[in-house]
């Protein structure tokens, strides 16, 4: 039984933030109800090679667990048949381009009075509020808008943006949080009402240490590549066969990488006897340890540190992390029913048990003779 068994989610979702949210709600059990149009659907069908089923990998992976209706949001029996169904629904989430919910007649404010128990939660690029409230937006445009983009990488190094698409899958994860919490305060007061989310609102989340510093020291945040701006030794080191990570957090654990280095001195050393003296004397400190880290393989290094309790960890590729033991052993791959592939599981388990990916994503309107009683036609323009 799925945590979240007997509650029904309606899905107008787009490519990524509102999908994924959906397939949260879908892997924890809630019956997930995804409206799309007929002429092609989501667009994250075609986003891509063709994987199985026609439809893109991206499209398997984000739209998992659910059952697709095609409705026609623009005729008066599609409306209708979609008032149907918010009627029934607990929760709603959408990322439709900013202002065309409302110009249906099923905006958050219209669509709860109507439904008063029905929580509706609305994803957008920008935000609810402001004057970029209305602007559609993509992942690598609100990293560089938020200044994401600025903090990443090395000194010398452009602006880059992260490698996944961290304001999305973020936004969506918000959008869970808050449907959750919605969801706890209706079981008190009966009354749903309207959950925001935004790219943008993650983004600053995500930057906020950062922008603290700024803020309240005024002090531009340095790019450290894989360092950290307040600890030292933290940050990747080049062993003689490859990259891996050594994270000093403290003096303590300075002092035993030290030791195991054979070089115990460093830890009385006036230079780098505390944190703060490290901070100061960094690029020497980091020197010497290169000059010896390089004489031998990483796995060497790992094997020596791991039992002393010194924090360090390989550089590895996605093929060499997945190949890893103890990345085996969390199980969080696992086999899609009914296809002949596998996905990532929901990275949370409830009383050790890791919920499991009920079915595959949806072929398009597969689910309309069941909930609608006919096939209706599909276009939800305006994305």
């Amino acid at each position: 039984m799925g945590i979240l068994q007997g509650v029904r989610v309606l899905e107008l979702g787009q490519v990524l933030a509102a999908p994924f949210a959906g397939s949260i709600f879908a892997d924890l059990g809630a019956e997930v109800l995804k409206i799309e149009r007929v002429e092609g659907g989501d667009d994250a069908r075609r986003m891509g090679r063709a994987f199985r089923h026609d439809d893109s990998l991206t499209f398997a992976i984000f739209n998992r667990g659910k059952r697709s209706i095609a409705l026609d949001l623009k005729s008066a029996d599609g409306l209708a048949a979609f008032e149907k169904l918010a009627a029934t629904a607990d929760i709603l989430i959408h990322n439709l381009r900013p202002g065309v919910a409302e110009s249906f007649g099923i905006g958050g404010a219209e669509l709860c009075a109507r439904h008063p128990r029905l929580i509706f939660c609305e994803l957008s690029a920008f935000g609810h509020v402001g004057p970029y409230a209305r602007r559609p937006g993509y992942e690598p445009l609100i990293q560089a808008f938020s200044g994401l983009s600025s903090i990443n990488g090395g000194p010398d190094d452009p602006p880059m943006r992260l490698g996944v698409a961290a304001c999305d899958q973020g936004a969506g994860m918000w959008t869970v949080i808050g449907a959750l919490a919605m969801l706890q305060r209706r079981g008190v007061t009966g009354r749903g009402g309207v959950v925001n989310a935004s790219l943008l609102e993650t983004a600053l989340a995500w930057s906020a240490q950062k922008s603290e510093a700024w803020v309240n020291e005024g002090n531009m945040p340095p790019r450290h590549a894989s360092g950290h701006p307040d600890l030292v030794p933290y940050e990747a080191f080049d062993a003689a066969d490859g990259p891996f990570l050594i994270c000093c957090g403290n003096d303590r654990l300075f002092a035993r990488l030290a030791r195991e280095m054979e070089r115990p001195d460093w830890a009385a050393d006036p230079r780098y006897v505390t944190n703060r003296k490290r901070m100061d004397n960094k690029s020497a400190l980091i020197a010497e340890m290169n000059a010896i880290l390089r004489t031998r393989p990483r796995a060497e290094w790992i094997a020596q540190f791991e039992p002393a309790g010194v924090p360090c960890a390989p550089i590895n590729s996605l093929p060499e992390a997945l190949a890893e033991p103890h990345v085996r052993a969390l199980g969080m791959r696992q086999d899609v029913p009914g296809e002949d592939y596998s996905l990532t599981a929901l990275p949370l388990s409830f009383d050790g048990v890791r919920p499991e990916i009920v079915h595959g994503a949806p072929r398009l309107a597969e689910a309309n003779d069941e909930f609608l009683g006919a096939r209706t036609p599909a276009s939800i323009p305006g994305e």
